[in-house]
């Protein structure tokens, strides 16, 4: 089986601007998490995973999604292999969870997530 997307980032250089703007673009209920300029939001009704907004401090901006596998060692080493450079260590994000980066060869950031 493939890894799933299990989360997505919207991250902006105004983080309160971000938060509002799509908290009343898509009414959803953006809550703070982490130590950092940044707010979570749960699937809609059931439907559509998780996500997050936040500020961009000293990472670049964008949009970007995260799948989920079972190594993160693993994953990057075969994004490297496959033409693409690490943006992020593996970094635990939350109690038993942690997540790594990596642009593809055409420099879109992907996040990885391991739980």
């Amino acid at each position: 089986m493939g890894a799933p997307v299990v989360h997505f980032e919207v991250i902006g250089r105004d983080f309160e601007a971000m938060r509002r703007f799509y908290g009343e673009l898509f009414d959803w209920e953006l809550n703070p998490a982490g130590p950092a300029d940044y707010a979570i939001v749960g699937p809609q009704d059931g439907q559509g995973i998780g996500g997050g907004v936040g500020g961009a401090g000293d990472r670049a901006y964008g949009v970007t999604f995260y799948a989920q596998v079972t190594d993160l060692a693993t994953a990057l080493g075969r994004a490297e292999e496959l033409g693409g450079e690490r943006a992020m260590e593996p970094t635990q994000v939350a109690e038993g969870t942690w997540a790594a980066q990596f642009r593809d060869p055409e420099g879109h950031l992907i996040g990885l997530v391991q739980s």
